[in-house]
């Protein structure tokens, strides 16, 4: 048996509305630990990978997760224009990260032309790094989240045009 990312957001809102600092939790050869404040077990904060290391583990990848489902909406961006269109959310709970690397340009900026499959973004969950990809083909109207910022399960991250 192995943990679904659904599963995993929900061990995290729960150990979040906790007093706990670390959890470890093994299900059948899957080890899930999580600690409060982002630092590893020696207290030091982790470096951001390059992206060849942005991948998933093979014991807690899931098929298409149903959260990165789009869904139509309509909101505001930091220009104060109208943006509608489809919303990508956050699959997990974890770090949103624009681009592969901080040396590195985003992955798509406003405006970019994306196709079904295109990557958008990474979240990293205690130094796994999962690509977020476009569920849907046409133009990124808004960014919603802030580069190196956590983000909610479901949270919207995208609208595409």
């Amino acid at each position: 048996m192995s943990l679904s990312y659904r599963e995993v957001a929900e061990i995290m809102k729960i150990i979040d509305a906790s007093s706990l600092d670390e959890v470890i939790l093994e299900v059948d050869g899957a080890k899930l630990v999580v600690r409060r404040g982002g630092a590893s077990a020696n207290g030091a904060a982790s470096p951001r990978p390059a992206a060849e290391a942005a991948t998933t583990s093979p014991t807690t990848a899931p098929s298409a997760p149903a959260s990165t489902t789009p869904t139509k909406v309509a909101s505001k961006a930091s220009d104060d224009a109208d943006v509608s269109g489809e919303t990508i959310r956050a699959p997990m709970v974890g770090t949103f990260y624009r681009s592969p690397s901080p040396d590195e340009p985003p992955f798509v900026e406003v405006g970019s032309k994306v196709s079904v499959g295109d990557a958008l973004c990474l979240i990293e969950v205690m130094k796994l790094y999962t690509t977020i990809e476009s569920t849907v083909e046409g133009t990124v109207r808004a960014i919603l989240a802030e580069d190196a910022t956590l983000v909610e399960f479901d949270q919207p991250l995208f609208v595409i045009e």
